[in-house]
């Protein structure tokens, strides 16, 4: 799906879009004509790029996780995460597909500038929320005890008397205030410069809010998302042209990117390897079930998430081998799928606790109420919709109050 390059990492996360750009290429940057000589990347700037990658990989999938534990528990309805059932993931792959050839389409008729600059304010939005979402916690510790905390309130309505009707409702407080302020920066620095460090700032906040927010209800949907997501990974990258073509010609903080030549060119370089943020939040949302599963248990040990997250370094760490081996763009759910689900299912095998492993439904640990996914939004990264997700988020800074919303 995604890559760790720049031409193979899309989200196939929350929605098609994310999802759409999942290709692993070693080197993001062309040359633009015959005549311009490729870069050729040094071993130690190959090296630093890709391990900066992984690690930056790393750290959406485990706090994101432990995020989604205490999400399952919450008792705000605002930050409740979607949960995907197996009807969901199994229509995903397809929902996926039909969007990343549309894109495609798009950007071989219209002008790739303007369909750029479109999505660059669609992201800027979603980016300030996602950020700000991710920073809270670390604010909330960060700022002193004292600090005057006012409460505030947005609110739109539209009618009048009995048909008086909420359309926006939104508690704020000081602390999410800066939040927002910080993060209006950093999506100002982004429009402005499209900087790659404040492209990545955006893309560990989608990532890490996708696995924290969307939860997989049970194993089973997680192999029934993850296997769908394979085989669309690897026919969009050996099949045909057109995640790699997409993947290039989409300016959105949907892949994180690190320069191969930032030893040579410092902060201003500009030959990028990529990775996906699909190749993050799919695996990262198995791996936090599990952790969720590790939970129920009562056992306080942390079996199937550390077996699962060693077995997504061990994946991603393959795709980067064979990519580079190979030279070519490489599908990374190629080698994360089998890892992220095989390494764990055999642990449970040899604990013996396979049933109880694909019995266990992640629904139980959360109320009723839980809202489900019953739609894909038009970006994605990850099944349930960045966009949905995103949303959800942002009813943590600032608060959004919202009605309980009814079983489905």
């Amino acid at each position: 799906m995604a890559d760790m390059d720049p031409d193979t990492a899309v989200p196939t996360e929350a929605s098609p879009v994310l999802e759409t750009l999942n290709v692993t290429e070693p080197n993001g940057t062309d040359a633009v004509n015959a005549s311009v000589a490729k870069f050729v990347a040094t071993p130690e700037g190959t090296a630093l790029a890709y391990g900066s990658l992984v690690f930056m990989a790393l750290l959406p999938i485990f706090f994101g996780a432990l995020r989604s534990v205490s999400s399952s528990k919450s008792k705000n309805s605002s930050d409740m995460p979607e949960t995907i059932t197996s009807r969901d993931a199994a229509r995903f792959p397809i929902i996926a597909s039909c969007t990343l050839f549309g894109l495609y389409l798009f950007f071989k008729i219209f002008s790739q500038e303007y369909i750029n600059l479109l999505l660059s304010m669609y992201f800027f939005v979603l980016g300030i929320l996602a950020l700000s979402h991710t920073m809270s916690p670390f604010m909330n510790r960060i700022l002193p005890a004292n600090l005057p905390n006012k409460q505030y309130q947005l609110l739109f309505t539209q009618g009048s008397g009995e048909s008086k009707e909420e359309i926006v409702n939104y508690e704020f407080d000081i602390k999410d205030m800066i939040c927002l302020g910080i993060s209006s920066v950093v999506g100002v620095w982004y429009v402005i410069k499209k900087h790659w460090v404040a492209n990545n700032l955006f893309g560990l906040a989608f990532a890490l809010n996708g696995v924290e927010l969307l939860h997989l209800n049970n194993v089973s949907t997680g192999c029934i998302l993850l296997g769908g997501l394979f085989v669309y990974d690897v026919f969009w990258v050996f099949g045909t042209n057109v995640m790699v073509t997409v993947a290039k010609s989409f300016e959105a903080p949907i892949k994180l990117v690190f320069p191969q030549d930032l030893l040579e060119k410092g902060l201003g370089a500009s030959n990028f390897a990529m990775l996906g943020l699909g190749d993050i939040v799919i695996p990262g949302i198995f791996i936090a079930l599990l952790l969720r599963f590790d939970v129920s248990l009562k056992k306080n040990t942390r079996t199937y998430f550390y077996t699962s997250f060693l077995a997504y370094i061990f994946g991603l760490g393959l795709t980067i081998f064979v990519m580079h081996t190979f030279k070519h763009a490489q599908p990374a759910l190629l080698y994360l799928v089998p890892a992220c689900v095989g390494f764990p299912v055999v642990v449970a095998l040899l604990k013996g606790e396979l049933t109880e492993m694909f019995s266990y439904e992640s629904s139980d640990e959360v109320l009723p109420h839980t809202p489900r996914l019953t739609h894909f939004p038009t970006v994605s990264g990850s099944p349930a919709s960045l966009v949905n997700s995103m949303q959800s988020a942002a009813g943590s800074s600032p608060h959004r109050r919202r009605h309980t919303p009814s079983n489905m």
